[in-house]
């Protein structure tokens, strides 16, 4: 299948029960993710759609912005962080009448992070992100991996359902190379396309999405700022090292970095600790909002156990999303270098993941693992080492070794 306009996408259903609940919803993810795709998807009811790359309807927006709030049918309005002061117009009709589903709202900023923006819509909208495409996504299976299933089963029974995936192996190289823009992912085959789509999404960012968040007017600074962060994934973000790097004062990489979170493109990832205080203290680590434009950015000839690592982690955040109580998804590393690559936080239960870009594992890519569970033995459950071999198996009586493609 090569038309992605016909895909479905994991967020749908949370998509359509927010609109049943909340008078406005926020659809936010970075550029070409597919969220005009799908909100054009959603035509019962039918909906006005009105997108503020549109120039004339822009143009509207910033004279009167309450004629495009009055319309009898429910409204979907694209790329709304192009006029914030829409939002107020929008508040105001929401309290002149509330109803469930009036207003759709996609962007490709976080609007909660926009210094420009002053109205959040409290109260009176929710919030979902859309992700790049997962690979079950791609593959037309509208979902990302078996999370909720293995989350609600018994440790035990976890075997049982992942050999049922095997025979639907994956390669990972490739995904990461696809990334998940749909456009890369499923509708360009040559590597040559693909790459010159990705420097496309580049120049449009820097050139035009990144001047509608901020002023920037050393463009190659901040490129090479963004080159840095993607040879550093899976790593702690250590700010005055990496501003030291690219020869940046550390306000500025400070600056830089959340733009870049702001739009999607950068993610950070906290440290579990029993305190949530502590969670902010500690550095977080550095992922990518989309693996395929990491690995073109670094210009790194294959991916490597780090870009697994970060497929890995795009497919948690697709699920922790859309559900309705949100999952923490952290690291855990200990002064004495004892690391989990992932841990899933959800109703006080623990879930420790460590992921593993080789075929075989042994018993002691399980240490991390097993310290963690012997730290928090009330809270955690079994531990999953994911690898790209093809064997099921438990490592220890707590660890269970699986492939990441039965559960991604």
């Amino acid at each position: 299948m090569n038309d992605f306009t016909l895909l479905p996408r994991h967020a749908r259903q949370a998509l359509e029960l927010h609109l049943r609940t909340m008078p406005a919803v926020v659809l936010t993810g970075a550029r070409q993710t597919g969220k005009s795709t799908l909100a054009r998807m959603l035509t019962d009811p039918p909906r006005r759609f009105l997108t503020l790359d549109d120039l004339d309807v822009l143009d509207l927006a910033r004279r009167d912005p309450e004629a495009l709030t009055t319309y009898p049918e429910p409204v979907t309005i694209d790329e709304v962080q192009r006029e914030p002061r829409l939002l107020l117009a929008i508040k105001q009709a929401i309290d002149r009448q509330r109803r469930p589903g009036r207003f759709l709202l996609t962007g490709s900023a976080n609007l909660l992070l926009m210094q420009r923006v002053s109205e959040s819509l409290a109260g009176r909208a929710s919030y979902l992100t859309l992700w790049p495409m997962t690979r079950r996504e791609q593959e037309g299976l509208g979902r990302c991996g078996l999370w909720e299933e293995l989350w609600h089963l018994d440790d035990r029974d976890w075997p049982e359902r992942l050999h049922q995936e095997l025979d639907r192996p994956a390669d990972w190289r490739l995904l990461a190379r696809r990334g998940g823009f749909p456009v890369p992912a499923v509708h360009l085959q040559q590597p040559e396309q693909r790459a010159i789509w990705f420097e496309g999404y580049v120049h449009t960012y820097l050139e035009r999405d990144l001047q509608q968040l901020s002023t920037i007017t050393a463009l190659p600074d901040f490129r090479r700022l963004m080159q840095a962060a993607t040879l550093r994934l899976g790593q702690l973000l250590n700010q005055s090292e990496l501003g030291r790097d690219v020869a940046l004062p550390q306000p500025t990489v400070h600056r830089y970095l959340n733009l870049l979170e702001t739009s999607f493109l950068l993610i950070r990832l906290p440290a579990y600790a029993v305190s949530r205080t502590k969670r902010l203290m500690k550095m977080p680590k550095l992922y990518w909002g989309d693996v395929g434009l990491a690995l073109h950015l670094a210009g790194l000839p294959e991916p490597t156990g780090a870009h697994l690592e970060n497929l890995i982690l795009l497919d948690l955040l697709c699920w922790r999303d859309t559900r309705i109580e949100r999952p923490e998804i952290l690291y855990w590393r200990t002064r004495s270098g004892e690391e989990v690559d992932l841990v899933i936080e959800l109703k006080g239960r623990l879930l420790p993941i460590e992921i593993k870009a080789r075929d075989r594992v042994r018993l002691q890519d399980a240490r991390g693992l097993q310290a963690f569970r012997a730290e928090y033995s009330e809270a955690a459950r079994s531990g999953l080492l994911l690898h790209t071999g093809s064997r099921i198996e438990w490592l220890t009586p707590d660890v269970l070794a699986a492939p990441w493609w039965t559960v991604c």
